[in-house]
């Protein structure tokens, strides 16, 4: 990873670790579409917050890669059997927080989307929230997407990469999922750090996703001149 200086413009760094295949699918899309303003570096093997604790731990490389990141995101769904495990999860990120705390603090970003990343896509093509908690339903959100998208398949780069081009719309669907949300109790999402309302979403059971955020931000950042 590419060490900052102080007198050049430099590209947002940003590692991810991933859930599952269309995650990891998605994230190679965004690593490649936004490559002229962000420097994303998609983790090789799924895992998440334990993951990201063994990484840091066991690679000298990676433990002096966290000195120049900009953030970590998490990439995954939420699920109610998993609500319990807020704690135990942020604990896994003790040793990488502390090492950036007394600096500048790193950006840790939860992509976070309810049931199955399907939904996540859905929103690129409709405004909906189902409720969404049994294997039943991933599998009819799974099923509409594939209307919109004959060929997708969990883990299908092309098909990932042909729907996320419609970030537009997922961007304004998204931020509506989180908008309803608010006259249910969710705490205010300023768009810095959210450790409150994340944690409120993630041991909830409500239909929602953050994707968009870290869709948005990348949109937002400046693009580098070609020399």
């Amino acid at each position: 990873m590419a060490r900052k200086t102080k007198n050049m413009q430099t590209k947002k760094t940003i590692y991810v670790f991933w859930e599952g295949e269309s995650e990891e699918a998605y994230s190679r899309y965004l690593r490649r579409t936004f490559s002229n303003c962000a420097g994303i570096q998609v983790h090789r093997e799924k895992g998440t917050f334990a993951t990201a604790r063994a990484y840091y731990r066991g690679n000298v490389k990676f433990h002096g890669d966290v000195e120049e990141l900009d953030e970590i995101w998490f990439f995954f769904d939420t699920e109610m059997e998993k609500g319990n495990q807020w704690e135990e999860n942020f604990k896994c990120l003790k040793d990488i927080i502390a090492s950036r705390k007394r600096r500048n603090p790193i950006r840790i970003r939860l992509l976070m989307t309810s049931c199955c990343i399907e939904y996540w896509f859905l929103l690129h093509y409709e405004r909906t929230a189902p409720a969404m908690a049994m294997p039943a339903d991933k599998e009819r959100i799974l099923k509409s997407v594939q209307v919109y998208n004959p060929s997708y398949e969990k883990g299908d780069y092309a098909a990932a990469a042909d729907i996320a081009q419609r970030y537009d719309t997922a961007i304004e669907n998204g931020k509506w999922t989180l908008e309803r949300l608010k006259a249910d109790g969710m705490p205010e999402r300023a768009g810095g750090e959210n450790k409150e309302s994340d944690e409120w979403l993630f041991k909830g059971t409500h239909t929602f996703t953050t994707v968009h955020e870290a869709v948005e931000m990348l949109l937002e950042l400046p693009k580098l001149r070609k020399y």
